[in-house]
């Protein structure tokens, strides 16, 4: 076969399911292979950023790499800020960007699309995947594919192929599949007892969970290792949902000052606490007090493993979860079936609150509580940063995926079509009006691709977060666009609420309509945020103002 089919077949073989693209003239010859060969359907949306917010949601979803396929210089900068989010947020996402050929280069011209260098989209790129490759011959084609592919899967991160497009057409040998990176078992053995040692002398051991563990399936052998250790669990921020699909039950989300304060007090008081897959990130710990010393704690994560004030090197996280169970015995709890119940918070409902009542940014974990109850089946949630995010922390444990950490506006949508495309399950999309203007406007894709996501946008005419953190910052006003009235013309459904009743009906009419996606705008007092987003932000300003940022 080609470079482009051959390439195309061994992505399929490590799990990809679709390939996203914009197409562009330094890409267009893969793209035509791709189409051709139809051994991975093309998914294209209206700009870089969608696609890579969308292979990233795919991939969280799936645990396999996903793909994106963008021409060079215009089409692979403008996808930057998504794949460095799948970067820090650790999301397999495989980047083929096209590039010049070698006769271009010589050409002596500037090309277009070219930045300061004809490198200089490779450069930028180093910065934000864990491995790059270029083809350049039939020769070495295959050992760089099979590389990169392992590490996007080793290290869960973005890797960059630059694919010439003289070269699409390239005869190739098949690409082979290396084995996985070594590592010592002794040393994961070693690293192993360990731990279960420091556990078994703690007074008051801890498991706290975040991404890796779903980036590397292994919820399923994480929900079994608590039921052996019989010691509470709980999530970062960034791993909101884990274990949603599992039996354990998961006493909460950490956010240190900002959270529930006893859940918060038994993580940072605790004398054994394991940090399992965690990514040491300010939105994760940043709230916490001055009493949280992560240096005496156990934290696997990134394939190393750090004990107090020693580290194990080449750790696998799969490989040290095996060994734990391995040392210890079966669990004699048999596995119960999960109350799976929102926060009392939340539990009363929109239909027993005043039904007259104008919509709070309070309101809206009860909505969103309420839609998730009434669906009938697990609904995965993309979420995009702000108070969507955080109206999501005592509502219902259920697979969600969002930018926890790297923060980035207009993930929701996008990702919320990479969901469905991946699963095939219909998402419910959380997304505030500031990020809907940036890549809302992707549902017009809906039609032509078969989807029908639920979109509850968070309309308080302001970039709310924003305000939070700089209250009197005027910068953050957008005005009403009428978004329920835009969706229609996008061929959705739009519904525009104010009160608690008319939030109620848009519900029900949402989950009856199927075959289209339905945007449920829920108009909120700008000003307004949940007291989970107003306890962070505080929290978090406190926090840097006494480090002097």
């Amino acid at each position: 076969m080609n470079l482009s089919q051959t390439l195309i077949r061994a992505l399929k073989d490590q799990g990809a399911g679709e390939v996203f693209g914009i197409p562009g003239d330094f890409i267009l010859p893969f793209f035509s292979q791709l189409e051709q060969s139809g051994i991975l359907p093309l998914v294209t949306l209206s700009h870089e950023p969608a696609i890579g917010f969308a292979a990233d949601a795919a991939a969280r979803m799936r645990c396999r790499p996903s793909v994106v396929a963008v021409t060079y210089g215009a089409g692979a900068l403008n996808a930057v800020n998504a794949i460095a989010g799948a970067y820090a947020e650790r999301s397999p996402v495989f980047v083929i960007a096209g590039c010049p050929s070698d006769a271009e280069r010589g050409s002596g011209f500037l090309l277009h699309h070219q930045a300061r260098t004809l490198d200089s989209q490779y450069q930028i790129f180093r910065e934000i995947t864990c491995d790059q490759g270029r083809i350049t011959d039939a020769a070495t084609a295959p050992a760089i594919i099979a590389r990169l592919i392992r590490s996007c899967i080793t290290w869960s991160q973005p890797v960059l192929l630059e694919l010439p497009r003289d070269l699409a057409n390239l005869e190739i040998d098949a690409v082979p599949s290396l084995p996985p990176l070594p590592f010592e078992p002794a040393a994961v053995d070693a690293c192993a007892r360990e731990i279960l040692s420091r556990l078994h002398q703690a007074r008051q051991p801890m498991l706290v969970v975040d991404v890796e563990i779903r980036r590397y399936q292994l919820e399923s052998e994480v929900a079994e290792l608590a039921r052996r250790l019989n010691i509470p669990v709980v999530t970062t921020l960034m791993g909101r949902g884990l274990l949603a699909e599992t039996e354990v039950q998961v006493s909460g989300t950490y956010l240190g000052e900002a959270g529930d304060p006893t859940l918060s007090r038994l993580v940072e008081t605790s004398d054994g606490l394991l940090l399992l897959g965690v990514i040491l990130s300010d939105s994760n710990f940043g709230p916490s007090s001055q009493r949280f010393d992560v240096r005496k704690a156990m934290l696997a994560s990134h394939r190393a493993v750090h004990i107090g004030y020693h580290s194990y090197h080449d750790i696998p996280l799969s490989a040290l979860v095996a060994q734990l169970l391995e040392l210890l015995p079966a669990s004699s709890q048999r596995p119960t079936k999960k109350n799976r119940t929102a926060h009392p918070s939340v539990q009363v409902g929109l239909s027993l609150l005043d039904d007259s009542q104008t919509l709070s940014a309070a309101d809206m974990g009860v909505g969103i509580a309420d839609l998730l109850a009434q669906a009938g089946e697990p609904m995965p949630v993309a979420s995009d940063i702000g108070d969507c995010l955080f109206s999501t922390l005592d509502v219902l444990n259920t697979p969600l995926v969002a930018p926890g950490y790297y923060a980035s506006m207009g993930f929701g949508v996008p990702a919320g079509l990479g969901i469905q495309l991946a699963t095939g399950q219909r998402p419910l999309i959380l997304v505030g009006d500031g990020a809907f203007q940036m890549t809302g406007w992707e549902l017009g894709n809906c039609r032509r691709l078969g989807l029908d996501p639920i979109v509850v946008l968070f309309n308080n005419q302001s970039w709310e977060m924003i305000r939070v953190f700089s209250p009197t910052s005027q910068c953050s006003d957008l005005g009403d666009w009428q978004y329920a009235r835009l969706a229609n013309d996008l061929g959705g459904l739009g519904i525009r609420v104010r009160t608690r009743s008319h939030f109620r009906y848009a519900i029900r009419e949402a989950l009856s309509t199927r075959g289209q996606f339905v945007l449920i705008e829920c108009v909120l007092p700008s000003g307004e945020v949940s007291p989970a987003l107003q306890r962070f932000a505080e929290t978090l300003q406190q926090k840097r103002t006494a480090a002097g940022a």
